[in-house]
C-alpha cells in the first residue's frame, strides 16, 4: 500500500518482499527491533511518500506490469550484475587476506549472477508471455510462478547472507577505493532487488495464484 515503507524495512534488514505477508509485530521479533521505533519510522515515511504521490502499481495492467519489470529490474540486473562479478573478484583478490569474508561475497555475488540471468531469460521467454496471452496455459503459468516464487526464496537468502558478511554494507576503516564501490553497488543491488521481487511475489503473483501463503 505504501512504497515509502521499503527504504524503513530494508534499513531494519526486514524482508518485506519473499517474507513479506507477516505483521510488523512479526517482523520486528524475528530481528530483535522495537515494534514502536519501527512503526513511528514507517509513519514518517508513508507521510513522506504520500506527499510525492507515488503511483500505484497494482493500477497497471498485467503487460504494462510486466513491461515495468523488464524495462526497470530486468535491465538493471543485465547491466549491473557482471560489473559485480569482476569487482567482487577484484576485492577478494587484493583484500582477503584481511578479511576472509570477501572470498564468500564474491562467491555470493557469483552465485547471484548464475542464478538471476537464466531467471530473467524464463520470465521474459515463458512467463510474462504466457501470463499476457489471450487464452493462457493455467498449467504453465501455474508452474512458473511458482518456479518463480522458490528462485525469489533463494534470491532472498543470499541478499541476507550478503548483509550480514559486509556488516550491512558498512566500510571498515581501511578499505579502498574499490572496496567502497563494491559496498555501495552491493547495496544498490539489494534495493532493486526487494522493489523487484516485490512487484512480482505482491503485485503480480497475486493476480493468477493468489498472495504467498504467511510463514
Amino acid at each position: 500500500d505504501h512504497p515509502a515503507a521499503a527504504r524503513v524495512f530494508q534499513a531494519q534488514g526486514i524482508d518485506f518482499c519473499c517474507r513479506g505477508d507477516v505483521t510488523v509485530d512479526v517482523a520486528c521479533a524475528e530481528r530483535n527491533l522495537d515494534p514502536v521505533a519501527v512503526c513511528e519510522a514507517l509513519r514518517a515515511a508513508v507521510a513522506e511518500g504520500e506527499a510525492r504521490a507515488a503511483d500505484d502499481v497494482r493500477a497497471l495492467s498485467t503487460a504494462a506490469l510486466t513491461a515495468r519489470i523488464v524495462d526497470r529490474h530486468h535491465g538493471y540486473l543485465r547491466r549491473v550484475l557482471p560489473w559485480l562479478v569482476q569487482l567482487s573478484n577484484k576485492v577478494a583478490r587484493v583484500l582477503a587476506a584481511g578479511d576472509e569474508r570477501l572470498l564468500e561475497v564474491r562467491d555470493l555475488v557469483a552465485a547471484l549472477e548464475e542464478l538471476l540471468i537464466p531467471h530473467l531469460d524464463q520470465e521474459e521467454e515463458v512467463l510474462f508471455p504466457a501470463l499476457v496471452a489471450r487464452a493462457p496455459d493455467r498449467a504453465l503459468v501455474e508452474r512458473e510462478l511458482l518456479a518463480m516464487r522458490a528462485e525469489h526464496e533463494e534470491v532472498g537468502a543470499r541478499l541476507a547472507r550478503l548483509r550480514r558478511l559486509t556488516d550491512d554494507y558498512a566500510a571498515p576503516t581501511w578499505a579502498c577505493t574499490s572496496y567502497r564501490t563494491l559496498l555501495a553497488d552491493l547495496l544498490d543491488l539489494e534495493t532493486d532487488l526487494l522493489r523487484h521481487v516485490h512487484l512480482e511475489n505482491h503485485a503480480l503473483l497475486p493476480r493468477f495464484l493468489g498472495s504467498p501463503a504467511a510463514r
